[in-house]
């Protein structure tokens, strides 16, 4: 029996406000719920959901949506959101709505689990992928999130934060900061490529010589990149005084590059900047933190590992992040969720739950539960 949640239009898009720990940004912009309007969609935002990224309640009551409480907000058919509902949040969750938000279920299982037990289908932004293997959805969080790893690791080494009190880009007769990058994706080159730009050393490291060939026409600077290994890491990390961890696997777990044995051996005071922490690491001692307490001392190493990185600057993000999802839910709620994907295949692939089924092959793989193939979830 086909369900009408997924296989109509959605007569009502709903704007929670974020609720995560230091989380500013918000879903909707007012010219986007402007376009949601004209199109017969009813917009209901939640009063101050855009208060943090400087967009007050009016300047959406304009553009033609209803300011809400927290429960009608959620009562609506499409609920579009930045992070992943938080615990207090599951009491929402119900089989007849689609979440649309950055999901992250490898990292936060309870979550997925939460998902499954309602019903709900949720679509993740991060896990959106096109033919070619681009993910429109998450990378222009990944590319805010790689040049704040870069800002947040240079503040971090000046001594009052408890860094060893280098200055990344050196002086005239004394050397550089080095940096290290783990992955040569768009977190990993924004990083690498500010880092640079600031007159670090930079090493970028990625197991791909096609990815690093690709790279090397627009390599500036002090920046050299080189073909990972267990091997070299081991050598490497050693060395760092500034470590920042950018691997990605689209839908599952990051794998553990660095081991507690690597983090021992460096530098007193060194810092590692883990962006992978939302898909659970991809350092052995990384423990999420927040932007209140970001950092954490472990070994005599600082380690920043903010879940949530994008939210420390939540109007350039909230405008990034609206600028690419807005197409796509336009088709979700003026077509139906059916129809979307049909118009736009790579949504299959930000299929992660289907009434109480998982449709994502890193989510079943992270969660240990059977996948369904996303088509057959959706019929």
């Amino acid at each position: 029996m086909r369900s009408s949640v997924l296989s109509t239009p959605m007569a009502s898009i709903g704007v929670p406000t974020e609720i995560k720990a230091d989380e500013l940004r918000v879903a909707l912009t007012p010219d986007a719920a402007r376009e949601l309007v004209i199109q017969g969609l009813e917009v209901r935002v939640q009063s101050g959901a855009g208060a943090g990224a400087g967009i007050h309640d009016d300047a959406f009551a304009k553009a033609g949506a209803k300011i809400v409480s927290r429960q009608e907000a959620w009562g609506a058919h499409l609920i579009v959101k930045v992070k992943e509902p938080q615990e207090e949040e599951f009491q929402f969750l119900r089989k007849d709505m689609v979440i649309f938000t950055y999901l992250h279920l490898a990292a936060y299982p309870k979550v997925g689990k939460a998902l499954i037990a309602a019903g709900t289908t949720g679509v993740g932004y991060e896990t959106v992928q096109m033919e070619n293997g681009s993910l429109p959805l998450l990378a222009p969080m990944s590319e805010i999130a790689g040049r704040l790893a870069a800002q947040v690791g240079a503040h971090l080494l000046e001594r009052p934060h408890g860094g060893s009190g280098v200055l990344i880009g050196g002086c005239t007769g004394v050397r550089p900061a080095r940096v290290i990058v783990l992955g040569a994706g768009t977190v990993g080159w924004n990083a690498a490529r500010l880092a640079a730009g600031m007159d670090a050393e930079v090493l970028l490291l990625d197991r791909s010589p096609e990815r690093l060939r690709n790279l090397e026409a627009r390599r500036k600077g002090r920046l050299m990149s080189v073909v990972s290994s267990r091997g070299l890491l081991e050598r490497l990390i050693p060395t760092a005084d500034l470590l920042i961890g950018a691997v990605l696997t689209p839908g599952g777990r990051a794998p553990t590059l660095v081991t507690e044995q690597m983090v021992k051996q460096m530098k007193l005071n060194s810092v590692i900047v883990d962006v992978a922490i939302d898909q659970g690491g991809c350092v052995e001692t990384s423990r999420e933190t927040t932007h209140t307490n970001p950092t954490m001392s472990i070994h005599g190493v600082q380690h920043y590992a903010v879940g949530n990185m994008p939210g420390a600057v939540p109007f350039t993000s909230t405008e990034a992040l609206v600028s690419v999802t807005l197409p796509y839910i336009l088709g979700i709620a003026g077509r139906g969720l059916e129809e979307a994907v049909t118009e736009r295949p790579e949504l299959v692939s930000g299929l992660n739950t289907v009434r109480g089924s998982v449709c994502h092959p890193g989510v079943a793989k992270a969660l240990n539960i059977q996948l369904r193939h996303p088509m057959a979830c959706l019929r």
